[in-house]
């Protein structure tokens, strides 16, 4: 399948996105979700699922609310709240929630100002940070920042 025809399949999910504001980045891969990805993590799924069928840091309330993701991105050193501007040498991840305030996806910040996501378990995309807001992932809730250890005094 081209380019241009995943792109149109996905149109329906996000509308936004177009050939100008997206590309593919990798191959499909299963082991891991949008979550893992934002976190750096491409060895196995992460949520907050009562089962525990999933991975999810002990630490953290294992709840499907905005709340809880902030603190487990916050257990992994992401700190303050941020916009989605480049600043050099402070990753972001950007947390997406549905029109009831429920988490849906992470997106995670390249250091050339676009964004990184991995699309449920198909592939992962380089975009716009809003061009996957729709209804698929809903709108961006927050954007958490780290402070790079190399501006540790």
């Amino acid at each position: 399948m081209s380019s241009a025809d995943w792109l149109q399949q996905l149109g329906r999910f996000f509308p936004a996105l177009n050939e100008q504001n997206c590309q593919t980045t990798s191959p499909v891969d299963e082991r891991y979700n949008c979550i893992a990805w934002a976190a750096d993590d491409t060895e196995k799924w992460w949520w907050p699922d009562p089962l525990e069928q999933q991975y999810w840091p002990q630490e953290v309330p294992r709840e499907s609310s905005l709340l809880a993701f902030q603190l487990m991105f916050q257990h992994l050193g992401y700190s303050s709240q941020s916009d989605d501007s480049l600043e050099p040498n402070k990753p972001k991840v950007a947390i997406f929630v549905d029109p009831n305030q429920v988490p849906t996806h992470a997106a995670r910040q390249l250091p050339n100002g676009n964004w990184t996501s991995k699309l449920g378990r198909q592939n992962d995309i380089e975009h716009e940070l809003v061009a996957i807001e729709g209804p698929a992932y809903g709108k961006v809730a927050i954007i958490l920042a780290k402070v790079s250890n190399q501006n540790a005094l």
